[in-house]
Formats: C-alpha cells, sequence, structure tokens
C-alpha cells in the first residue's frame, strides 16, 4: 500500500547551485549527504510531511545531447507565496505572478538553476487538493 510520495530525484548540473536555490533561497532543510570517496555527489532536502528531495551531480557531459524525461515540473505547497517571493528576490530570482489557478490554489512559477521549472502552490479552503473538487478546463 502506498502511504505517501517519498521523494523525487533530479540530475543537476551544478550541485552547489541546487543547494543555495532550494535550500537557502527556498529555505528547505539539507537532511543528509551521498558521499562518494569522501566527496559530497548528492544530498536530501526536506519538502515537509516526510517528503524530499533527492539530488546528485550529473555525470552526463555529453554537449548538445538532451535526454528526454517524463519529469515536467516539480510543485512545491507554500504557506506564503508573497513571502517566498521576498526570499527569492533577495538572490536576485524572478518568481512569476501569483495567479490563482483552476483548481482553487494560489500558484507562481520560477525554475531553478538547471532551468526546472518550479510551481509553487499556495493552498486556499477551496483548492481541490483539500475538498476533492474536480476541476473542468474547458473554458474557452
Amino acid at each position: 500500500m502506498i502511504s505517501g510520495m517519498a521523494h523525487i530525484c533530479m540530475n543537476v548540473k551544478d550541485l552547489a547551485a541546487s543547494e543555495k536555490f532550494y535550500c537557502r533561497m527556498l529555505g528547505m532543510e539539507k537532511r543528509f549527504r551521498f558521499l562518494k570517496k569522501g566527496e559530497e555527489i548528492g544530498f536530501y532536502a526536506d519538502a515537509g510531511n516526510a517528503t524530499f528531495i533527492e539530488f546528485f551531480q550529473s555525470e552526463s557531459t555529453t554537449p548538445g545531447k538532451e535526454q528526454l524525461s517524463p519529469f515536467k515540473h516539480l510543485c512545491l505547497q507554500v504557506d506564503d507565496i508573497e513571502k517566498i517571493r521576498t526570499q527569492l528576490e533577495e538572490y536576485g530570482v524572478n518568481l512569476g505572478e501569483k495567479k490563482l489557478g483552476a483548481d482553487g490554489s494560489f500558484q507562481a512559477w520560477t525554475a531553478d538553476p538547471d532551468g526546472v521549472p518550479i510551481e509553487l502552490h499556495e493552498y486556499t479552503s477551496e483548492s481541490s487538493q483539500r475538498t476533492g473538487r474536480d476541476v473542468c478546463l474547458d473554458a474557452d
């Protein structure tokens, strides 16, 4: 039986830049490291509620060869998008406009140092994630 999402794993070009973005800028806690021959090659960041993002330094160095992946974006639930905006702006990172999505949740978008799209969700009392309400995307 599945009890929840454990983690999302991401290969990144610059491990230090990813740590700075996710841990310092977004405020996630770095939980532990992966070491190989004494060198850090990856780490876990705590996304709350026993969920994590796992990062590994990318071994791929072949220019021009992009690996196709079904991974589309990473969505992080936050308590206050405007507070995160302030944190990101201190580091010169732009966060897009806060909008109310069709699911009743506020959202805003940015990207991490590897260009991975990051959606920030701020749930409301009307969010489908809380109510279970279907989302109709048929509007013109």
